[in-house]
C-alpha cells in the first residue's frame, strides 16, 4: 500500500507544469538599511525596486532607523534596487533570480554629490 502511495505522489509531481512550480516557489524578501557614507541611517530615503521582467517599480520609505523592506517578491524574476535621498542616490544593485536565498539583507549607501 505504501508503494502505491509513493507511485501516485511521483505521478502527480511529474505532471506539474512550469507555471505550477513557479506559483508554488517560496517568495523572496529583501531588506536593509539606507545610510550615508558615515553609516548614519537616512530616515525618509526612498527605495526603488524595479522588476526587470515587466519594468514595474515599487517604492518604500526608510523608517526612522533607515530600515526598508520589500516582501512577496517572485523568486524567478530579476530586480534592480537603489535608494534616493535629497537628490542623491545609491549605486543600483541587482537581485538575481539565480540567488537562491529567500531572505536577502542588502544595505544601500547614498553618497553626497560633490
Amino acid at each position: 500500500m505504501a508503494a502505491l502511495s509513493v507511485l501516485v505522489f511521483l505521478a502527480a509531481s511529474a505532471t506539474a507544469t512550469p507555471q505550477d512550480k513557479k506559483k508554488d516557489a517560496p517568495l523572496k524578501t529583501v531588506h536593509g538599511v539606507v545610510m550615508n557614507k558615515n553609516e548614519d541611517p537616512l530616515a525618509g530615503a526612498i527605495v526603488f525596486l524595479k522588476n526587470m521582467q515587466n519594468n514595474s517599480v515599487k517604492t518604500s520609505f526608510a523608517d526612522d532607523s533607515g530600515n526598508y523592506r520589500f516582501s512577496g517578491l517572485d523568486p524567478n524574476t530579476d530586480y534592480e534596487i537603489h535608494a534616493e535621498f535629497k537628490g542623491d542616490e545609491s549605486p543600483t544593485k541587482r537581485l538575481s533570480s539565480l540567488d537562491s536565498r529567500r531572505d536577502i539583507g542588502l544595505n544601500l549607501t547614498v553618497a553626497r554629490k560633490k
